[in-house]
């Protein structure tokens, strides 16, 4: 095997150490974001067994925010372990951060449920995700780095691109897994205890991933570093203390880390979420689609992460971001047309509006399940929610009873028997318990659904190279890490939630994507008109 030293970075093809550089690294951070991933695969699941005391509205919402409470301390992670990777090496740390997160995961599939704990086993879930949360956020950029540091230069993008296949790798590892010991086992026997299996298996990920990184060689470019003696001794002060560098991390962030983990995120998790939860999708043949997806769309990471290479990184990432923008809104309601027609024929033919006094209506989320929702348009609200029937607001005099109109039907507040005259009128005016997966056209939404997925290898593939050329090597790891985590754990990681959190609000099923809109709107002006393009920098300047 040809190694290369701290002086003798070069220009040329790949060698048979870069070759496993770059298989060691993508292949652990596949195992890694598996790891991440096998919990927002599952968190209609998660939510029963872990917040059952609480309505499936708001369990579901406590969950995903549960599933975001380990996006919040990437940042946290970042920092810490940026600090780490740039003082003692890429190597070392990437080596601690996926043996936290291997530990993480395999606790969460011994955990007690609520039914048996009670409230100590959502904390302890919490608890554990946050653990996750600062594994991962040291993991990423040590990954991304490690593999930059390695490539010829005019092959970063491409090289760098094996690592960005991770992230949809792992979900759709974490898909097959799950719809494979799903489909075996049945529901009932999976809903119990079965989902505790794909928690449990990365014990033997962990150690997979730990024997083939212990065979890598530190990366040249920061052995390079240390024999010049030109290491950062305070790579945090020297990253965010001076505004030079500052200022590059924050434009990074809103310029390109928010707006690609949005359109990340929206093509891939909250796409999942809209099918099985406003859809009604039923939960295997949700992911059997979103797999499919995944497919068909992780080639074009590679391709996107080599044409970088040639035309540069921020054209293909602001196009990604301006399609997103332009597009999400008729992709979704696409989806509604060849997922659940009947769901979109209720909606055009009997459309539901609540007529209220606005000061009257609460906001219908209740996590703990002490709220009371007493005013006639909490009670109307509230009806709608439990059934997740999506509903117009439209305002009313103060002090009007609240109305529920369907169609041409209307249902005061006060009607004696309320909730059960309501039920039947939902039902009468076509409103579907779930998708028939019978109606389900499968190839275009696919098709819709692959699409999604190219957005994401368009603002994703090119990203590593990006922000791996925007910092010198002495700060590196901690200038990369934060602003990554930062767009990725927050920007991204809440989306779900608050997508979610806006449509309960709303009652429009299409409301929550002005968030991912209008994040990939603002990074596309920010990145437009501040970010350089990156492609010929020297990164070997320390």
């Amino acid at each position: 095997m040809t190694t290369i030293t701290a002086t003798d970075y070069r220009e040329g093809a790949m060698t048979s150490e870069e070759r496993m550089v770059i298989f060691a690294s993508s292949l652990g951070t596949v195992f890694e974001w598996y790891d991440f991933y096998i919990y927002g695969t599952l968190a209609p699941i998660l939510a029963a067994q872990f917040f059952s005391g609480v309505n499936p509205t708001a369990a579901f919402i406590f969950t995903l925010l549960a599933f975001a409470a380990g996006f919040a301390v990437r940042p946290f992670g970042a920092l810490f372990f940026g600090r780490l990777g740039d003082l003692i090496g890429r190597k070392y740390t990437f080596l601690i951060t996926m043996s936290l997160m291997g530990a993480g995961t395999f606790f969460i599939g011994v955990l007690p449920s609520y039914a048996s704990a009670g409230l100590i086993a959502p904390v302890i879930l919490i608890g554990l995700r946050l653990f996750q949360g600062l594994a991962l956020g040291g993991e990423y950029g040590g990954a991304a780095i490690y593999v930059a540091e390695h490539a010829p230069k005019n092959k970063r993008g491409y090289y760098t691109s094996w690592i960005q296949t991770t992230a949809t790798v792992g979900l759709f590892m974490a898909l097959l897994l799950v719809l494979g010991i799903r489909t075996s086992q049945g529901e009932p026997t999976f809903a119990s205890w079965g989902w505790r299996i794909p928690f449990l298996l990365s014990a033997v990920l962990l150690a997979v991933s730990i024997w083939i990184r212990l065979k890598l060689n530190e990366s040249p470019v920061f052995l390079k570093m240390k024999e010049e003696g030109k290491g950062s001794k305070r790579p945090l002060t020297e990253a965010f203390g001076n505004w030079a560098n500052a200022k590059i991390a924050i434009l990074a962030l809103l310029g390109a880390t928010a707006g690609e983990a949005v359109v990340w995120y929206g093509g891939q998790f909250y796409a999942l979420f809209f099918l099985t939860q406003t859809l009604k999708v039923p939960a295997v043949n949700a992911q059997i689609m979103i797999a499919l997806g995944l497919l068909f769309g992780t080639p074009f990471f590679i391709l996107f992460g080599a044409l970088s290479d040639r035309i540069g990184r921020k054209p293909i990432i602001l196009a990604g971001f301006a399609l997103a923008v332009l597009t999400y809104f008729p992709i979704f309601g696409a989806l509604t047309h060849f997922v659940n027609p009947k769901l979109e024929r209720a909606l055009a033919t009997a459309p539901v509006t609540v007529i209220a006094d606005p000061n009257e209506c609460s906001f219908q989320f209740n996590p703990v399940g002490t709220a009371k929702f007493t005013s006639s348009c909490d009670i109307v609200k509230s009806a709608l929610v439990a059934r997740s029937v999506n509903y117009q607001n439209e305002a009313a005099p103060p002090g009007t009873v609240a109305v529920v109109k369907i169609g041409d039907q209307a249902i005061p507040a006060n009607t004696p028997d309320f909730a059960k005259v309501l039920g039947q009128a939902i039902t009468n005016h076509g409103y579907p318990a779930s998708a028939d997966p019978n109606d389900i056209a499968y190839v275009p939404a696919v098709i819709l659904l692959t699409i999604l997925v190219i957005y994401v290898t368009l603002v994703y593939a090119p990203i590593a190279a990006w922000l791996v050329e925007l910092f010198p090597t002495r700060i590196r790891y901690s200038g990369l890490s934060l602003p990554y985590h930062i767009g990725n754990g927050w920007f991204g990681g809440f989306l779900p939630a608050t997508a979610f959190a806006i449509v309960a609000a709303t009652g429009n099923i299409y409301s929550g994507l002005w968030y991912p809109i209008g994040v990939a709107a603002m990074s596309f002006v920010i990145g437009l008109i501040f970010l350089p393009e990156t492609k010929d920098v020297d990164i070997t300047k320390i």
